[in-house]
């Protein structure tokens, strides 16, 4: 008489996926060189590592997908990439830029700009925090505030403009700081921001919005930082209108909370730019 011997499942393979884990290091390493050039005083090179570092991070989530190599190391490994990036580097680009010269007029407006540039940092950390602790709860068809990559790509943009003043004075530092500081708030905040993730990029469309694409970014290459900044404001201002005109539409009655997702995913997490892989 035979006994079945039961089987026990294999062990989970060790090691991790390569190519999207690759595009992950090259946005941190953006975000790193965007550090090192804010150092030196080199504010064109800082912003455009920070565009940069956004095309890796958004091709990373896709990469893992379209492989089927999603996993949590990629999720968790993307989040610290995204800190590094549009987190840290944002606010020290911000800070290198802005707060030597506005300390020119006085202690208080020295304590704004460095105040401000950690406001922005410790935003970008709580909303990475805050997308982990609700991963399981997203609503793919928006962003709950403003995505992390989308206000790095707005003081980034405004930092790049900025530098091409030769005197800004007190108004225009005040103003980058502020925004800095604007920024950070709507990353925590509740505002919900469409998401790009749910564009149907197979559907039909009509030639005229397919013409806006080739031009949009012909103007960028022609004119990177005002372009750049014109966009990003429109879209960071957007949805906070929107959302003001809904909430008086319904008499200050709370509007419906939408929770988002986030930067990085393996199954089932989702990163601001997309889901995460190894």
């Amino acid at each position: 008489m035979s006994t079945s011997v039961p089987t026990s499942d294999p062990p989970p393979r060790r090691g991790i996926y390569l190519l999207p884990n690759l595009l992950t290091t090259a946005c941190l390493a953006c975000g790193f060189f965007a550090i090192v050039a804010a150092i030196h005083g080199d504010f064109v090179r800082a912003g455009s590592a920070i565009f940069l570092a956004m095309i890796f991070d958004g091709l990373d989530g896709r990469v893992a997908r379209w492989t089927r190599s999603e996993s949590v190391f990629g999720k968790e490994y993307d989040s610290l990439a995204d800190m590094v990036s549009f987190g840290v580097a944002p606010a020290l680009v911000a800070y290198q830029w802005g707060v030597e010269a506005i300390a020119e007029y006085g202690h208080a407006w020295e304590r704004f700009g460095w105040i401000s540039a950690f406001f922005y940092a410790v935003c970008a950390a709580l909303r990475l925090a805050r997308f982990n602790s609700r991963a399981a709860t997203v609503d793919k068809r928006f962003f709950e505030g403003l995505p992390s990559p989308s206000a790095a790509g707005l003081v980034a943009a405004f930092v790049w403009f900025s530098s091409e003043w030769r005197e800004p004075g007190l108004p225009g530092l005040a103003l980058t700081f502020s925004v800095t500081a604007i920024a950070g708030a709507l990353m925590v905040s509740s505002i919900p921001y469409p998401s790009i993730k749910q564009i149907d990029w197979t559907a039909r469309v009509k030639f005229f919005y397919f013409v806006i694409v080739p031009i949009s970014l012909a103007l960028v290459a022609a004119e990177p930082p005002g372009m750049l900044l014109l966009l990003f404001t429109i879209y960071v201002s957007l949805a906070p209108l929107l959302w003001m005109l809904r909430k008086l539409r319904k008499g200050g009655a709370p509007a419906d909370r939408v929770v988002t997702a986030e930067p990085t995913g393996a199954s089932k997490h989702h990163s601001e730019s997309g889901p995460n892989a190894d």
